[in-house]
């Protein structure tokens, strides 16, 4: 039986409904060509129809049967792939799978930080973890549901905290605007000072700091940054 991990969507879209199955991409054609040739069980991810696999909503029998004339999942089947579409080859959904991960790891990276050093967790801390819970990245599902997700079954391996924390910038009037250009999202208070120095006090998450802080020194070499508590 092919993984989730490794299964695409094969849908087919009659009556006003969708019908899909998740199946191994690369056993569709060789089944096609000689059914014989493959085990159902090979060629599904689970042995079910599916209105919505991702939101796990499945057609009632009587749907079935008025679509496909039968119940019977290989009947089934063989209808959605002669007359459906697969929705991703295997080479698209793992890079869509890998650019996801990338994503929901800085995410966390940048948001939680570790209560007892009050710092953001090393992004291979995160990942690690993520591989430790076994945490399955879905294609389809967005960034944010799936960083919520993680992060609960995150909790009990790795010590998260969600804060916010303030820091006072100043630069020399002369990096303003590319400085500006970074905190502007984030600028609670600001002002200009006499010697022509602009200052201003942001709040972020906490583990946004360390990665803030670099991106206005690369901005402004002169900065000086202080937390407030």
């Amino acid at each position: 039986m092919v993984s989730l991990d490794d299964a695409v969507l094969a849908r087919l879209e009659k009556g006003g409904s969708r019908y899909e199955i998740l199946v191994d991409p690369d056993l569709v054609d060789a089944w096609k060509k000689d059914h014989s040739s493959v085990s159902i069980d090979d060629l599904l991810a689970t042995d079910q129809i599916w209105n919505d696999a991702r939101a796990g909503d499945r057609p009632t029998n009587e749907a079935l049967m008025g679509v496909f004339g039968t119940t019977e999942i290989l009947s089934c089947v063989e209808k959605i792939l002669n007359e459906g579409t697969i929705q991703l080859t295997t080479i698209q959904r793992k890079k869509i799978i890998a650019e996801k991960r990338i994503k929901i790891i800085h995410q966390i990276a940048t948001t939680a930080t570790d209560p007892r050093t009050k710092l953001p967790h090393p992004k291979t801390r995160i990942e690690l973890a993520l591989d430790e819970i076994r945490f399955s990245i879905d294609p389809f599902l967005p960034i944010d549901r799936q960083v919520q997700d993680a992060i609960k079954l995150l909790k009990p391996v790795i010590p998260l905290s969600f804060i916010s924390i303030r820091l006072a910038f100043k630069v020399p009037g002369s990096d303003y605007g590319g400085v500006h250009r970074i905190l502007r999202e984030s600028i609670k208070k600001e002002e200009w000072l006499s010697d022509g120095s602009w200052v201003c006090v942001v709040e972020v998450p906490g583990g946004m700091k360390n990665e803030l802080i670099s991106q206005v020194a690369q901005r402004s070499s002169e900065v000086s940054v202080k937390e407030l508590g």
